[in-house]
């Protein structure tokens, strides 16, 4: 992107409260202040249940943004559990023709992994909210050298090896509970040699245990390189035990892990690409 392009404003999972269109306005001002000019879709703010509109609705303003030649990336502002019911509206040959970014985190993991899937295009695991949440100006910084000047400061975080000295491969995954919603769907992507990061706000032990099996039983670590875990929220804020490293360590085997504080849903957090080439050593 440069300064002066166009960039969607979008929230394919719930919608927002309307008590958060505060927030909002500041990320909106925040773009146009930097040189973005925000298009914002007209399902923001949830009007039913924690709906802001339709599946088919929700698609339909995501595809428009997708259609628009002067978008120029799609930033979705939302989070929760409802981003999959979108995906069967979509259609993927358009994106694969108006290729843009598509950024999200947490319960877009669906969307992000899905556009990856079909059309082999990169997203981005990355709440544009972080930057208004984060007060100490980095993410903001760190956002314009990597979005309009090129450099790769937003999606380079400190990581240390759990096990291991070195991994290389096509990112996937994300969020852990919302990337498994897409096995055994068309849009879940092949795991073959890829790096799976993980991460996690909430959830326990025995949650954390449930989606490792469902992966252990698919076969994923069988395919894999290698693993990036980022932070689980709950269970580190909670100190439960075993954490989360001793249980990855359980079904992992002999792969290579890394552990960073900097992939999740902290507003310090950084952004890490969905499809793109990493070396970690």
């Amino acid at each position: 992107m440069k300064q002066g392009d166009a960039a969607g404003i979008v929230c394919c999972s719930n919608g927002l409260l309307a008590e958060r269109r505060h927030e909002v306005e500041k990320v909106i001002q925040l773009l146009t202040d930097i040189g973005i000019n925000p298009v914002i879709s007209e399902h923001i703010y949830a009007n039913n249940a924690v709906f802001s509109g339709t599946g088919r609705e929700r698609a339909r303003a995501l595809m428009e943004l997708y259609e628009k030649e002067d978008v120029k990336a799609v930033f979705d502002i939302s989070g929760g559990d409802i981003a999959n019911e979108i995906l069967p509206y979509l259609d993927f040959d358009v994106i694969k023709n108006h290729p843009k970014a598509f950024w999200g985190y947490s319960d877009l993991t669906t969307i992000v992994n899905a556009v990856y899937t079909k059309t082999g295009y990169e997203g981005v695991l990355y709440q544009v909210m972080n930057l208004v949440r984060d007060k100490s100006g980095v993410q903001r910084d760190n956002f314009v050298e990597t979005v309009l000047h090129g450099k790769d400061t937003l999606f380079d975080f400190p990581y240390r090896f759990i096990q291991g000295e070195h991994m290389e491969g096509i990112v996937v995954g994300g969020n852990i509970r919302c990337f498994l919603k897409l096995a055994g769907t068309e849009f879940f992507p092949d795991l073959t040699d890829k790096i799976l990061v993980l991460e996690s706000l909430g959830g326990s032990v025995a949650q954390m245990v449930t989606f490792l099996s469902q992966l252990r039983c698919m076969g994923a670590f069988e395919k894999i390189r290698g693993i990036v875990l980022g932070t689980f929220t709950q269970m580190e804020e909670k100190g439960e035990q075993p954490d989360i490293v001793t249980l990855i360590q359980e079904y992992a085997g002999c792969l290579p892990i890394i552990k960073t504080s900097k992939i999740g849903h902290g507003a310090d957090s950084c952004g890490i690409v969905i499809g793109a080439y990493r070396v970690f050593s």
